[in-house]
């Protein structure tokens, strides 16, 4: 009797280490909720529409909404349904503890970029730099936990705004502001340079015609000093612009040519920030926006 009791634990214990393992594996939480069916559906049946199904009974549920609405969010991008997602987000973000907020902003300017609302994701770019000029948006830290797909990893000040503000100079040169996106990949190279702003800078020159400018900046990723610059797929897209550049050379730039390819400051954001680091936020934490009047200078004279 001893014996059967003994092999029916261990059966037991074996299959619950085979199901913990199952779920460490495929990276399913445990249960039987609306959000564990929802994970289960997108991560193992590879079924996105029956996971939404599920996604929305754990939001109405109260089942880890901050997960589930975000988790939802990313899977309808993935079905083309982002401005489905974008709605969903503005609707249901309040229900979102506060440390969830970040990350939904995360997700909302991944949407946007995705649905062409360059506006909206130009609004929300700004709001977030603020913010952490400001000193608000690390609270008081040097860096921030994140996740990516089921990942925990430290992102520093730096790392951040240096990704915001790559964000911002994108959603500018779509918006052929390409002046406003010069000075803000200028800045992003100040704070953490790499090979690929430096590529988008050197967009941004071409198409205002600055064209030694913008081979000069190109060079600097060829010849290997700018961070990034071993990258393959860099150094590829480096030497296409450089080709674009030369076939560009015999054209000559006029007046009106200039309005078109966007010469305008964003007055609302790049030329206010000397007033943001003229007045009480230059006593904040890290003034990442110091240098851009004496820049903006440049640009008049």
């Amino acid at each position: 009797m001893k014996n059967n009791n003994n092999n029916t634990n261990s059966t037991r214990s074996n299959l619950m280490k085979d199901n913990e393992l199952f779920h460490v594996i495929h990276k399913v939480p445990c249960g039987d909720t609306p959000y564990v069916k929802a994970k289960h559906a997108q991560l193992i049946e590879k079924n996105p529409e029956m996971a939404i199904v599920w996604f929305w009974k754990a939001i109405n549920t109260g089942d880890r909404v901050d997960s589930a609405l975000k988790d939802m969010a990313v899977v309808m991008k993935q079905l083309d349904r982002s401005e489905e997602a974008v709605e969903a987000i503005k609707s249901f973000r309040p229900r979102c503890s506060k440390s969830s907020q970040d990350s939904l902003d995360n997700v909302l300017i991944d949407l946007y970029k995705k649905c062409g609302r360059m506006e909206e994701q130009v609004d929300l770019l700004k709001r977030k730099l603020r913010q952490i000029y400001q000193g608000e948006a690390f609270n008081g830290k040097p860096t921030k936990t994140a996740r990516s797909h089921g990942k925990k990893f430290q992102v520093t000040v730096q790392q951040e705004i240096s990704r915001l503000l790559g964000n911002l100079g994108w959603a500018y040169m779509q918006q052929a502001k390409y002046l406003s996106a010069e000075a803000v990949y200028r800045k992003a190279q100040i704070v953490e340079p790499d090979a690929n702003k430096s590529c988008n800078l050197a967009m941004c020159l071409i198409k205002q015609g600055r064209f030694e400018e913008g081979r000069s900046v190109l060079e600097d990723v060829l010849e290997y000093r700018v961070l990034g610059a071993d990258d393959c797929r860099a150094r590829q897209r480096a030497e296409e612009l450089l080709s674009e550049l030369e076939a560009s050379l015999p054209r000559e730039r006029d007046a009106e040519m200039e309005d078109v390819l966007g010469n305008i400051l964003d007055d609302d954001f790049v030329l206010g920030l000397e007033q943001m680091t003229s007045t009480s936020f230059r006593s904040k934490r890290l003034p990442i926006f110091e240098q851009i009047s004496s820049f903006r200078n440049q640009l008049v004279c």
